[in-house]
Parts: C-alpha cells; structure tokens; sequence
C-alpha cells in the first residue's frame, strides 16, 4: 500500500524540520512547501521539496494536490513593529494565506487540516490558568490574525466533516528558538542578561520535539477533528525558573543580581527620550518591559486527556539541548 502523503506548509522555520522527522517517523510520505529556495539542504532526500509562498494561490494548489493531510506551520510571526503596513502584511500572510491552504485541502480532498497556533490568541492570562474554554482576547495583530485564521481552519468541511484542528502552541524552544526566548538566550550566553524585577510572572513553554509529537497526533487522531488543543509541557514556571534553566543549559549559576523594576520603567522613558533623538533605537522600552513582565499561562491538560498526548521533555533537558545548539 502507498505511503500516505503529508504536505508540511513553512517547514523550513523554527519546528518545520522536527515535523517533518516526526511526521517520517510515524511512516508518512513528507512533501514541504516554504519560500527558502535553499530549503532543499534542510532534508533529507526522500522529501519532496517544493519552494512557494502561502500567499500565492496557483503554488498552494499544486503543493496540495495529491496530499492526505496538511500540516500548515506558515506564518508571520508576532513583530514589536506595528506600522499600519505590517499589520496588512499580517493579514494577508495569516488569514489570507491560511485561507489559500484551506481552500486547496478542500478540493483536494484531504483528510486533515491541522494548523499551528498560538496562545498568543489570548492575550495576557491577568494571574488566571486559561485553558481552551476562555474567550480568546488577543491583543496584538499577530495574535488577532491568528484568531482569524484558526476560524478558517475551524471552518474546512469535507465529505460533510470538520476536518480542521487547532494547536495553540506555548512558547516554542529548541535548536531553532526565535523570537523573545532566543534573544534572553543569547543575552545569558553573552553574559549581558540582568534581570529586571524578580521574574516572578507565569509562563508555559513547549519544546520542539514535544510539539512535533503533538502536530502528528492532530494529524492522525479521530478526536482532533473541529477542536482547538493548548501545547505546553504540562508545567508552569516563574520566568526566574526559565532564566535558571538557561543558565543551567550554559553550566553556569545565574546571577542572584536584579535591577528594580521602578528603576528599569525610568530607564526606558529615558531610552525612549534620549536614542531617538540621535536617531538610534531605543535598546529598552517601555513595550519591552510590557513583554519581559506579562504573565501567560495555559493548562495544557485537554490534549493529553482526549488525544494521549504525552509530553517528554523537561525545562532542564530541553534548555541543556537548546544551548548546545547556540553559537554565541
């Protein structure tokens, strides 16, 4: 019997290898699509590369053809810029891709849609344990065009069936990390890292392989079809247990040295007076702070509930992988 065919949509970002592993493991025929023309280099042979954006329709449609399920991992990814053009490229990178992918799952008659989110659609939790059943408040663009385009896979019908599901992803680390974690990584790796306050803010995070497992059991499972599943690691930590992790991963003890957090906040309206007026970007701000000290925290319980979902690696282990991985 052929191997059934799954198409990986933005395979070459910071999880799109370890879906593609994890999707060849469990005996998939793995076809990708992203926009790297170097895209190739990243796997192995037996996977059938293709290079072409989300956004252009005709690209999308031949990609599909053919595929069993599709796993779309493509997006732009949450930015501190908020100029109204970045907002129109959210939208149309976000919705109006994911639009394209759903529409082309649909012809093709696909099985699953499974579409990597985050819970970055909630909004901060404000000391509260959000799980699936919490109003979504997202309050960023890249948090409200990914609300949107959870609606358009929750939406994908075949054969008169839901065949959308949903992965709220936590913060996501590993080998690849981006984003806010690779920069406090490097800033500990470089031994320019101060802690501002006593990191004491909730946060849930999910390593990469974990995550993985998890896109390939709302790929296969009967359960996950029509449904939305938070991803973290089953725990919560203090940003400070994150921090010391880190430094754990590096083999070294964290600094015990913080800077009070009134202090930090003059610091950045200093900053955001001071470096714009030399025409330089201010190194601390007072969004920066906002980011550095908001608290989210997801349960993380439904998807090992009602998928089996079982995740296995813990913050030490993960940020031990994670930093020996960096080149600092």
């Amino acid at each position: 019997m052929a191997e059934r065919v799954i198409l990986v949509t933005g395979a070459t970002g910071a999880i799109g290898p370890r879906v593609v592993s994890a999707c060849q493991a469990a005996g998939f025929s793995v076809r990708t699509l992203s926009r790297d023309p170097t895209a190739r280099s990243l796997f192995p042979t037996s996977v059938d590369v293709r290079v072409g954006d989300v956004c252009d329709g005709p690209a999308v449609r031949s990609a599909v053809a053919g595929a069993d399920i599709v796993v779309h991992l493509a997006a732009l990814l949450h930015q501190f810029d908020t100029a109204p053009d970045l907002e129109a490229r959210f939208q149309q990178v976000n919705v109006a891709g994911t639009e394209n992918v759903m529409r082309a799952a649909i012809a093709a008659g696909v099985s699953r849609l499974v579409f990597l989110s985050t819970i970055a659609v909630y909004g901060p939790s404000l000391g509260r344990l959000i799980d699936e059943r919490a109003t979504p408040q997202p309050d960023t663009a890249y948090g409200r065009t990914k609300l949107a385009a959870e609606s358009v896979v929750l939406a994908a019908t075949s054969g008169g069936r839901q065949i959308g599901a949903v992965l709220r992803a936590a913060a996501i680390y590993g080998p690849r990390v981006k984003g806010n974690y690779q920069r406090l990584a490097i800033a500990i790796a470089r031994h320019r890292y101060v802690a501002l306050g006593r990191n004491l803010n909730r946060r849930t995070l999910v390593h990469d392989r974990d995550l993985a497992q998890a896109v390939v059991l709302a790929a296969t499972h009967p359960a996950a079809a029509g449904a939305c599943f938070n991803v973290t690691d089953g725990h919560v930590y203090t940003l400070d247990e994150i921090v010391n992790a880190i430094y754990g991963g590096l083999g070294r003890r964290p600094s015990r040295f913080h800077v009070p957090m009134a202090l930090a906040r003059a610091g950045a309206v200093l900053c955001e007076r001071v470096f714009p007026a030399v025409g330089r970007r201010p190194p601390l701000t007072r969004a920066l702070l906002d980011k550095y000290t908001e608290d989210i925290a997801v349960d993380g319980t439904f998807i090992q509930r009602t998928l089996g979902f079982v995740p296995t690696i813990d913050l030490n282990e993960g940020w031990r992988e994670t930093m020996a991985a960096f080149r600092c």
